[in-house]
C-alpha cells in the first residue's frame, strides 16, 4: 500500500544511521528481521488457505519497525522469534492487516523482553561498539545527563533506531507532511513528556530526545489501525501514551516505557473512539 511504502521512505534516514553506527549487527538484525517477518506472514497466508498478501509492505515495515526498537547486540535467533511473534499474535490472528488492535512490532518487542529477559543487553555504544550505558540509564543511576545535541546526532547507545532524534524527527515530519499519520498524537504525546518533565524539575527536552520515545511517537502510535479515528481521541490518546511512558520512567524499574505505554493504551481505543464518537454526535445533536 501507499502507506507502507510511505512508512519505508520515511524511516530510511533513521535505517541509514542505524547501519552506520553499529555497521554489521545492524544490518544483520535488520535483514533477519524483514525476512522474518515477510516469512511468517506468507506461512501463515498459506496455511490457513489465504491470499499471499506481501506487496502490501505491512510485513516488511513491521520487521523494519522491531529491527529499529532492539540492542545492536540482540542475537539473530531471538530477533526472528520476535518478528515471527509480532506477526502472528499481533497482527494476523486478528485478521491481518489493518485488523489488528495492537501494535504488531511493539508486540514482538515485548515478547523479547519477557521471554528472553536480559537478551537486550548489553546496550553498545555506537563505531566502536563496546558495553555502555544508555543515556537514560546513566539519567536514572546517578542523574547524568546526556548532551542534547548527542542526542540529536545520534552518538549515544540505545535500540539501533535511538541513533539520531533529529532524523527521527525528520522521518516523522514527512510522514505528517504526506498525511501518512496524523499530528495530534505525537503532540499529545511529546506535550505530555514534557508536561511531566516540567512538573518533576526535569529538562524536558533530555525526556524529549532519549530513549524510544520519538521511535515510537512518530512511527509507532500513530499506527492508523491500532489509533483512534477521532481527532479528539487522538489527543487523548496521545497524552495518555505520553504520561504512561513517563509513568513507567518515573515508577518502574524500567528506564524507559515507550513499548508498555502505547501497547496498553492501544487496548484502550475502542473505548476512546466510543466515548468521542458519542460525545460527537451528542454535540451535533445540541
Amino acid at each position: 500500500m501507499k502507506m507502507m511504502k510511505g512508512m519505508l521512505i520515511a524511516l530510511t534516514p533513521i535505517t541509514l544511521a542505524a547501519i552506520w553506527f553499529y555497521r554489521l549487527p545492524a544490518v544483520m538484525l535488520i535483514l533477519v528481521s524483514v525476512v522474518s517477518a515477510l516469512a511468517a506472514e506468507a506461512l501463515w497466508q498459506l496455511a490457513f488457505k489465504k491470499p499471499v498478501k506481501l506487496k502490501d509492505g505491512s510485513a516488511a515495515v513491521t520487521g523494519l519497525l522491531l529491527a529499529l526498537t532492539v540492542s545492536p547486540s540482540l542475537s539473530l535467533p531471538i530477533m526472528a522469534a520476535g518478528s515471527v511473534f509480532g506477526i502472528i499474535i499481533g497482527k494476523q490472528i486478528w485478521g491481518g492487516f489493518g485488523k489488528n488492535i495492537i501494535n504488531p512490532a511493539l508486540t514482538g518487542r515485548l515478547f523479547i523482553v519477557f521471554a528472553f529477559p536480559g537478551s537486550l543487553a548489553p546496550w553498545l555504544a555506537p563505531i566502536d561498539l563496546v558495553s555502555t550505558a544508555t543515556p537514560l540509564q546513566k539519567f536514572w543511576a546517578d542523574g547524568t545527563l546526556t548532551s542534547n545535541v548527542s542526542l540529536l546526532l545520534g552518538n549515544v547507545a540505545g535500540s539501533i533506531g535511538e541513533t539520531s532524534a533529529l532524523l527521527l524527527l525528520i522521518g516523522g515530519a514527512w510522514l505528517i507532511w504526506k498525511g501518512y499519520a496524523n499530528w495530534r498524537i505525537p503532540a499529545g504525546c511529546l506535550g505530555a513528556v514534557a508536561l511531566w518533565a516540567l512538573i518533576a524539575g526535569h529538562d524536558p527536552l533530555f525526556h524529549l530526545l532519549s530513549g524510544s520515545l520519538l521511535l515510537g511517537a512518530l512511527f509507532m502510535a500513530t499506527d492508523p489501525a491500532t489509533s483512534p479515528r477521532t481527532q479528539s481521541g487522538r489527543w487523548i490518546f496521545g497524552v495518555l501514551v505520553g504520561a504512561g511512558i513517563m509513568a513507567m520512567r518515573f515508577f518502574t524499574t524500567y528506564p524507559e516505557g515507550t513499548t508498555f505505554a502505547i501497547l496498553f493504551f492501544n487496548l484502550t481505543v475502542p473505548l476512546i473512539n466510543k466515548l468521542t464518537v458519542k460525545k460527537k454526535k451528542t454535540a451535533a445533536a445540541a
